[in-house]
């Protein structure tokens, strides 16, 4: 069952995926329509699950679920990762490598290798300051608080 992301409660897990590259408008529109058909179709154990979603930035798919109702099972989160493969294949996008890092340099989105963003920071072109986007909080109510951060309060700290 699809409801607006605003609506979900403050502790329904959330799945972020970073676009390696901006989404057009055009795209961002078509899959806001897929996004809307899947979950108004996503299922664990033939129960419905309260789900919505926002893209931000025409770069980030961020699907929130309220698990009051009914929790993701091993197969309904199969599926929502098919789903997320399927707009990779069609959009020739990357979503799913976690070994990326998104960030800000100056007002544009940058995204990077890990590799790279650690070879960044040892070169001094980017600091602890640098506002990253932590794409592995689990909660509503972290993306709300803690998804774009200085490096310094997430994970990415360990670079500096």
């Amino acid at each position: 069952m699809l409801v607006p992301f605003e609506n979900l409660p403050e502790n329904s897990r959330i799945w972020i995926y970073p676009s390696n590259r901006k989404l057009s408008d055009t795209e961002v529109t078509e899959i806001e329509g897929k996004l809307h058909e899947f979950l108004t179709q996503w299922t664990a154990h033939g129960a419905a699950l309260e789900a919505g979603f926002e893209i931000k930035h025409n770069r980030f798919i961020i699907i929130g679920l309220n698990q009051e109702n009914a929790s993701a099972s091993g197969c309904s989160i199969d599926a929502s990762v098919h789903f997320i493969q399927q707009l990779e294949k069609k959009y020739e996008i990357d979503l799913l490598d976690k070994m990326n890092v998104t960030f800000y340099t100056g007002q544009f989105i940058t995204h990077k290798p890990l590799t790279e963003f650690k070879a960044m920071a040892k070169a001094k072109s980017i600091s602890k300051n640098t506002i990253v986007f932590n794409n592995l909080i689990n909660t509503k109510a972290e993306y709300v608080e803690n998804w774009e951060v200085p490096a310094d309060e997430s994970w990415h700290s360990r670079f500096f």
